[in-house]
């Protein structure tokens, strides 16, 4: 997915996540936690993988319910702090944008190094 594109689609599905928040949800779970950007996309690939071999079955038992409701919560982690990275790396980017306005080349060749690191973190995986 073009990092362009990538924002938008991590806020669509974070709304709808919470959008589904609801007290009277069955027992809940934490997951693994998703400290750095690279544990993130780590999860991601491997719960991602643990899904789709459990919705690959012909019948979804309640055992694989529930393991899907427990797996969902390292996702859920995973994608958070993605969109914090995503977000983080918005916000140097618009710095980059404004002092080009601005013709700001410090804040230019301070920023876009920064912003470049982070936006190829994103798709060189």
């Amino acid at each position: 997915m073009r990092p362009s594109l990538l924002i938008p689609a991590l806020g669509l599905l974070c709304a709808a996540t919470a959008a589904q928040a609801d007290d009277d949800r069955p027992e809940h779970f934490e997951g693994e936690r998703s400290e750095t950007l690279e544990e993130a996309f780590e999860n991601l690939r491997e719960y991602n993988a643990k899904l789709h071999a459990i919705i690959e079955r012909d019948q979804l038992t309640a055992a694989e319910m529930s393991e899907i409701h427990q797996l969902s919560y390292t996702l859920e982690n995973a994608l958070e702090r993605i969109e914090d990275e995503v977000e983080d790396l918005a916000e140097v980017l618009e710095e980059v944008h404004v002092a080009s306005e601005e013709m700001d080349r410090e804040t230019v060749r301070k920023q876009a190094p920064a912003y470049l690191t982070g936006s190829e973190s994103l798709y060189s995986r």
